[in-house]
């Protein structure tokens, strides 16, 4: 008898690795457990809004034609703290190709500049609204009165093309 059920325990395990071969019933049954399990995932473990807003806010964002700028110092990482120092603002370089970006971020805003030195129309990303538009002086400098708030990047338009920085949590 234990034979019996082994033989008929594995016919039925051969039956249901045969579903494959079926066309049309098998695709429509993968589809509903599909749509059951992200049913089943959107109640148990749902995307918590703020992440989709963010994620959707960087997609209508991107720009497929721009180089992207990658963050190469930020002293909350690679700087030595100073023993007593307070409020002391946050400095990042980006660079992309031959461009760099150093920016300081503080509570009053943030100030940078382009180097080389070079014109830049400049917009501070923080939402699926840029801020308002920034041009850079001569020396390639440039100031924002208004501290981003969460995740924020920059894109610089200047006479070689258009270049973002990665996203950074203020």
């Amino acid at each position: 008898m234990n034979n019996g059920n082994s033989n008929a325990d594995h016919d039925d395990i051969a039956d249901i690795n045969d579903l494959d071969d079926v066309t049309g019933i098998d695709e429509v049954a993968y589809d509903l457990v599909e749509e059951e399990l992200r049913r089943a995932a959107a109640i148990l473990d749902p995307v918590p809004a703020q992440l989709r807003q963010i994620a959707v806010e960087a997609f209508a964002l991107h720009d497929l034609d721009a180089r992207i700028a990658e963050l190469t110092f930020d002293s909350v990482v690679d700087a030595i703290p100073v023993r007593g120092a307070t409020d002391v603002p946050r400095m990042l370089t980006f660079h992309a190709g031959g461009v760099t970006v150093d920016v300081e971020l503080t509570a009053q805003g943030l100030m940078g500049q382009v180097l080389p030195p070079q014109t830049a129309g400049i917009e501070v990303l923080s939402g699926p609204q840029a801020g308002a538009p920034l041009t850079t002086d001569d020396m390639g400098r440039f100031t924002y009165d208004e501290p981003p708030a969460g995740p924020f990047a920059l894109r610089l338009r200047t006479g070689e093309g258009v270049l973002v920085t990665d996203w950074v949590t203020a």
